[in-house]
């Protein structure tokens, strides 16, 4: 059952950053909504959060293209870190290419969804994922 940890969102676009809120208040989450704009500001966050256990975020929402530090190093440095290699970390990206399928993967992504460039399915993706990672998944504490 998720106790409440915040969501932290990394995604540099207003817009989609506001398409994940609208999905969070469409499917009732409670969880408090952080957002990185970059990858390095993602690892920034992490870091502060590790000098207090009870802040780590129950759910990472990653994009890949952004920049000061990418989306794919961000990873990296996440799942390699022994206080985060646990975190779900789903990745949201306008890329299908897959090398970027495949890199992702290979560095500990827990999942990985084409963003819909259509508002509207956005939207239904985001819900599903919240749907999928905050009621039916047992997460970690």
């Amino acid at each position: 059952m998720n106790r409440l940890r915040h969501i932290l969102v990394i995604e540099d676009c207003d817009e989609d950053f506001e398409t994940v809120l609208d999905a969070a208040e469409r499917t009732s989450v409670e969880n408090e909504i952080r957002r990185a704009i970059s990858g390095d500001e993602c690892l920034k966050l992490l870091q502060e959060s590790s000098q207090n256990k009870n802040t780590s975020p129950a759910l990472v929402l990653l994009d890949l293209n952004m920049p000061k530090g990418d989306g794919r190093n961000a990873l990296q440095q996440i799942k390699r870190d022994d206080l985060f290699c646990g975190l779900p970390v789903v990745v949201l990206s306008t890329s299908d290419n897959p090398l970027d399928l495949e890199f992702c993967y290979k560095n500990g992504a827990n999942a990985y969804h084409v963003k819909p460039v259509n508002h509207g399915d956005h939207l239904r993706v985001l819900e599903q994922i919240f749907g999928y990672w905050l009621s039916s998944v047992i997460l970690s504490n």
